[in-house]
C-alpha cells in the first residue's frame, strides 16, 4: 500500500474520493442510487469521489450508504490509553520487596 504521509491535503482527497469510488463498485452501486440512499446529490458524491472538496456530513452519509461505517473507526480510531497520562506519572513502578525474616528464637 502506497504511503500517503507526504501527500498534500489535496492529494489526500483525491485519494480517499478514489477509494470511497470503488468501494461503491465494489458494491455493485451506481451513483445515482448510492446519492439517494445517502440522501445527498449526485453532484455533491461526484465531488467527494472526485476529491473536490466535501463536508464531514456528506462522507459521514456516504460511508453509511456503502454499509462502511468502520471506516470512521479506522479514520478515528478509540483510545485506549491515553498518551499524555503516561507522561504524567511521576515515577516509574518499582518492584516491592520481602520484608527480611527474622531469626526464630527457639
Amino acid at each position: 500500500m502506497k504511503s500517503l504521509v507526504f501527500n498534500t491535503p489535496k492529494e489526500l482527497q483525491a485519494a480517499l474520493g478514489e477509494r470511497l469510488r470503488r468501494l461503491r463498485l465494489n458494491r455493485n452501486l451506481d451513483q445515482r442510487s448510492t446519492a439517494e440512499k445517502a440522501g445527498i446529490s449526485e453532484k455533491a458524491l461526484r465531488n467527494l469521489e472526485g476529491g473536490h472538496g466535501s463536508t464531514v456530513e456528506t462522507l459521514l452519509r456516504v460511508l453509511k450508504a456503502l454499509d462502511y461505517l468502520q471506516g470512521i473507526e479506522m479514520l478515528a480510531p478509540e483510545i485506549s490509553v491515553n498518551p499524555l497520562d503516561l507522561l504524567r506519572q511521576t515515577k516509574a513502578p518499582q518492584r516491592v520487596r520481602r520484608a527480611s525474616r527474622q531469626p526464630r528464637e527457639g
